[in-house]
């Protein structure tokens, strides 16, 4: 086994690191994140904010990286260009790029079928049968998909707030939740979304606002039933054209996990008949470790491997 190993989680919002020994971690760190290797200059943001995480890490032997990456599934030739890139970093002995959709269901399975949901900013359902085929459904970015997202529940929020503002819909709680989350007036929206780098990543900050106000507010509820409908319906999918036999295991992981109930309890309501919901094993960058080390997962032709 490969001893020393630098397991990376790049998303659009964040990019995390973590230096393991023996499968243990020594050492972590965390750098903005990158719009997806399938936008506009993908490939050299998703390159700063890995080599950003390394230098704070600072590894002091060579070291194997293993990069689950935001867009890579639906930009392959980008994702070989990133690993080429990588490669020629100072210590790195190895490169394993994949998606970070691969690297999380990688971390919550261990490997094994089933079904994955990984919903973050984007979101997008992954599924692998007993024969190690690959299903995916969604994680087709913030304009053409990522349906239940922090993403699209933040636009959406923003895009009430924007309604009762100007009269066109009802009046809502969201109005006064984008002062308390931007600091702006709704007026002020557009501006603020225009002058992001990464506007999907702006919009999710606002996920957290609409699930709190979903508890006393209708139309943050309504928001909220959507999103966990959507994510369901793509775990559905997923199963479906996968050919697993109910019930599938499923697990569920990404830091929209921790908006509770109001996201949770539609997405169970959705998906109860067809799968058994479990605990995710590991995070994404837990997979993403395992893909450095163990070349005979279900889900190995899936991983671009230089060196």
């Amino acid at each position: 086994m490969t001893s020393h190993v630098l397991a990376i989680d790049l998303g659009k919002t964040g990019c995390r690191g973590s230096l393991r020994v023996g499968g243990r971690q020594i050492r972590c760190a965390e750098a903005a994140g990158a719009p997806g290797l399938a936008n506009a200059g993908g490939v050299g943001a998703a390159e700063d904010a890995i080599r950003a995480v390394v230098e704070r890490i600072s590894p002091t032997t060579d070291f194997v990286l293993s990069v689950g990456a935001a867009g890579a599934a639906s930009a392959p030739e980008a994702a070989a260009l990133l690993a080429r890139r990588l490669a020629s970093g100072i210590g790195v002995s190895a490169v394993a790029v994949t998606s970070d959709a691969v690297t999380a269901h990688a971390g919550a399975l261990g490997g094994s079928s089933g079904v994955v949901l990984a919903v973050g900013t984007g979101a997008v359902a992954t599924a692998v049968d007993e024969a190690g085929r690959f299903t995916r459904v969604d994680g087709w970015g913030p304009l053409l998909g990522d349906e239940g997202s922090g993403g699209w529940i933040g636009l959406e929020g923003l895009r009430a707030a924007l309604r009762a503002y100007d009269g066109r819909g009802p009046r809502t709680a969201l109005v006064d939740a984008v002062g308390e989350r931007y600091g702006v007036t709704v007026s002020e929206l557009p501006n603020l979304i225009g002058q992001q780098g990464n506007p999907a990543s702006t919009a999710a900050r606002f996920a957290p606002a609409v699930a709190a106000a979903a508890a006393t507010d209708e139309i943050a509820a309504a928001i909220m039933t959507a999103a966990g409908q959507a994510l369901g319906r793509s775990v559905l999918a997923a199963v479906e054209r996968s050919g697993l036999q109910p019930p599938v295991p499923c697990a569920v992981t990404g830091g929209l996990v921790n908006l509770g109930a109001a996201l949770l309890d539609p997405l169970d309501s959705t998906i109860k008949e067809v799968v058994h919901r479990r605990p995710p094993l590991g995070l994404p960058i837990d997979g993403a470790a395992l893909l450095a080390v163990d070349t005979a997962t279900a889900l190995e032709g899936l991983v671009i491997r230089i060196g």
